[in-house]
């Protein structure tokens, strides 16, 4: 039996693939098997062989226990943030629930910006998370500070697994 791994592949020619695939398999006297058809696929995409297609996909990023843990320290109960972490990696994570709650695509003056940041805050310094949002690169605003915006991208998988327990307090 084959494990089932996943392993995931990128065409960007699906009709040059098909071409060399259909080829290979004319090739073949009978059926390929899973290993072979595995085989053929790969090199159909470009690769030497299945195990080259491995080699080549990226692993999953793993999960920061650590940084997760310390970040989760500076929210209380409720979801707040109590105090400004001392690791500038933790500190980038814990402005992640805080991206979140900006709307996306979407033109905000200071004034709401900091509606948002207080919301979410147990001290009083708005203006460091406001400034860290830009430093982070997950907000811009104009050179006059007059329009914010949420920098759109995908949440790392550390800013995931904190929005995600911090949603369950």
């Amino acid at each position: 039996m084959m494990s089932r791994d996943v392993t995931p592949l990128f065409i960007a020619d699906v009709s040059a693939f098909t071409k060399t695939l259909r080829k290979s398999l004319a090739e073949q006297e009978n059926l390929p098997g899973q290993a072979a058809m595995l085989g053929l696929v790969a090199k159909a995409a470009g690769y030497r062989n299945h195990q080259h297609l491995k080699a080549a996909t990226p692993e999953e990023p793993q999960l920061d226990d650590l940084a997760l843990k310390r970040a989760l320290r500076v929210f209380d109960d409720q979801g707040r943030m109590i105090r400004w972490p001392k690791w500038t990696k933790v500190q980038g994570l814990c402005l992640w629930p805080f991206w979140a709650r900006m709307p996306a695509h979407q033109d905000m003056t200071e004034k709401e910006v900091n509606a948002i940041l207080k919301d979410g805050l147990g001290f009083d310094d708005h203006v460091l998370l406001r400034r860290s949002l830009i430093d982070h690169r997950l907000a811009t605003r104009t050179r006059d500070g007059r329009v914010y915006r949420r920098i759109e991208q995908k949440p790392s998988v550390d800013a995931l697994a904190l929005m995600e327990r911090l949603r369950g307090r």
